[in-house]
């Protein structure tokens, strides 16, 4: 998953959140996600552009402390 602005992300089915780990050491968690939304992230071929266009600024998130 070569990305040169997310380092790492994962979902949780149960909660339907989306963590997302930036190559900053930022974490966020964001609320509500679709697991389509997921699936689409992971396919994508660019992640950072799929996260500017779908999901920044579309669902809530909770800032954790950094890694």
């Amino acid at each position: 998953m070569p990305s040169s602005v997310i380092k790492y992300f994962s979902y949780d089915e149960a909660t339907k959140t989306l963590k997302i780990i930036f190559v900053t050491g930022m974490v966020y968690l964001y609320k509500n996600v679709p697991e389509k939304i997921y699936k689409m992230l992971k396919a994508s071929g660019s992640k950072g552009r799929y996260f500017n266009s779908n999901i920044k600024d579309k669902y809530k998130f909770q800032k954790l402390e950094e890694e």
